[in-house]
């Protein structure tokens, strides 16, 4: 057989039976005096073979490993390695389309925001934001989307234990009656700050409103410093014009003063 013809015959691209005769898995056959290559039937065996292991997910290098032993003995290690591979990378694929369909379905009903995919803890949070600002008289305040962008921020970056409590205090914030309410007229107290002077007497009272909705849990872990000195928070004021950020500043000297 000529190398088109044994490639047709197991399923390959000539390409490809040159490929494995350059890794070394394919024997180079005797050629003919014009210099053509001529398989015999063991070749198209042994390439039948080499086929059927990469179907069954083996690298290369893999397959190399099983026909270097030719009574198969490495074949049934190899074989229950790519078993166990495929059971995690089955039950990988089984969390994440059960995280698909919670998305499709917060997609459909119209809770799923444009900071999403989030984590279903988080994705209730933004659930009763959605609502709260659909019923609203006009557009949703910019300080409400700056809000969630930070919440998707800390839902990916914060340890485990403190997505924990940063959710759980949301949940019961979002869950206090009218909280919702309150969590609206506070950012548009803050849009409307935008472009104030710090020294705006607003900026006072906006802060005291910051500081009053927020739960006691999390008041509670602040500690004895007011604003954390780390390039995150750097980054976080730099997004928020002056006047902002002496809210958050003042509310945050609020809440230590109350965990006090």
């Amino acid at each position: 057989m000529r190398i088109g013809e044994i490639a047709a015959l197991v399923g390959v691209t000539p390409r490809t039976v040159r490929h494995y005769h350059h890794l070394g898995l394919l024997p180079e056959p005797v050629r003919r005096p014009n210099g053509y290559r001529e398989y015999s039937v063991r070749d198209a065996v042994l390439l039948a073979r080499i086929r059927r292991l990469t179907e069954l997910g083996l690298g290369l290098d893999e397959v190399r490993d099983v026909l270097a032993d030719d009574a198969g003995r490495d074949l049934v290690e190899v074989l229950e390695e790519l078993d166990e591979d495929l059971a995690r990378q089955e039950a990988l694929i089984h969390g994440r389309r059960a995280r698909l369909a919670v998305l499709l379905a917060q997609a459909r009903s119209g809770e799923l925001t444009t900071e999403g995919p989030v984590s279903p803890r988080l994705a209730e949070v933004f659930g009763d934001m959605a609502r709260a600002s659909a019923g609203l008289p006009g557009p949703e305040p910019a300080m409400a989307a700056k809000d969630r962008e930070l919440l998707a921020l800390l839902d990916t970056v914060a340890p485990e234990p403190e997505q924990e409590r940063l959710m759980g205090a949301m949940r019961r914030m979002t869950e206090a009656p009218e909280a919702m309410e309150r969590a609206y007229a506070l950012y548009e107290e803050m849009d409307a700050l935008a472009d104030a002077d710090p020294a705006d007497p607003r900026v006072e009272a906006t802060a005291r409103s910051l500081a009053a909705i927020l739960p006691d849990d999390i008041v509670a872990n602040l500690g004895a410093n007011t604003v954390p000195d780390d390039g995150f928070m750097d980054a976080f004021f730099a997004e928020l014009p002056p006047a902002q950020t002496a809210v958050v500043t003042r509310a945050l000297e609020l809440l230590v003063e109350r965990a006090r």
